[in-house]
């Protein structure tokens, strides 16, 4: 089972990069399957590079430091 409390300090880490650029992120759901779903928002919303920040900045830190995440993925 994922920690909810600790997913979200984990988001809260590469959240100022992200709103640097002017997007965000939210966690929408933990799946029983350890899938997260999140919500990518702001100048994130549609912008061509959106899939390169979930893999390769949120979901790779994410799962750094909990590997119990199997994947991030995003959600409209």
């Amino acid at each position: 089972m994922i920690d909810k409390l600790k997913l979200e300090a984990v988001l809260d880490k590469v959240r100022p990069a992200i709103q640097a650029d002017g997007g965000d992120v939210e966690l929408v759901r933990i799946r029983e399957d350890n899938v997260v779903e999140v919500r990518l928002t702001g100048a994130c919303n549609g912008c061509p590079m959106a899939t390169i920040t979930l893999k390769a900045g949120i979901e790779r830190i994410v799962k750094e430091e909990m590997p119990e995440v199997l994947e991030v993925i995003s959600v409209k």
